[in-house]
């Protein structure tokens, strides 16, 4: 049966959705946005700062289910801008290492929730 997810480390759901869903030992985040959970604004600064703080609410949400950022198997990341990749990068690097790095597809949206510069989301096992 599933499991709601939720957290007061990472944002609250600024829609019709769960900050993660939890089946068995999977575990599925809803894309986590550059919002400080405390204020529910954006963190100041670029693409590294805002980078830095959705991955944070990731890593809480995560842990919040039972998982880690060590069992993330997935994740799907957004940026506003392309010519972020490379300092996206440099943070994820930062977090998730390159050995034994998830599978990832990283795409360029359109438009991102309240203007975001980043979103990440990820898929990840409960040991």
């Amino acid at each position: 049966m599933k499991e709601v997810i939720h957290t007061e480390n990472a944002p609250a759901a600024i829609g019709p959705y769960s900050q993660g869903i939890s089946l068995q030992n999977l575990v599925f985040t809803s894309g986590q946005l550059p919002l400080d959970p405390k204020t529910m604004a954006f963190v100041e600064g670029g693409i590294k700062e805002q980078s830095q703080q959705s991955l944070a609410n990731l890593k809480a949400v995560l842990e919040q289910a039972g998982a880690s950022i060590d069992t993330v198997v997935k994740t799907t990341c957004f940026l506003a801008d392309m010519e972020d990749f490379a300092a996206f990068n440099e943070v994820y690097t930062a977090v998730f290492g390159t050995d034994a790095a998830p599978a990832r597809s990283c795409v360029q949206a359109a438009r991102l929730p309240k203007d975001a510069l980043v979103e990440v989301e990820a898929i990840a096992y409960i040991k």
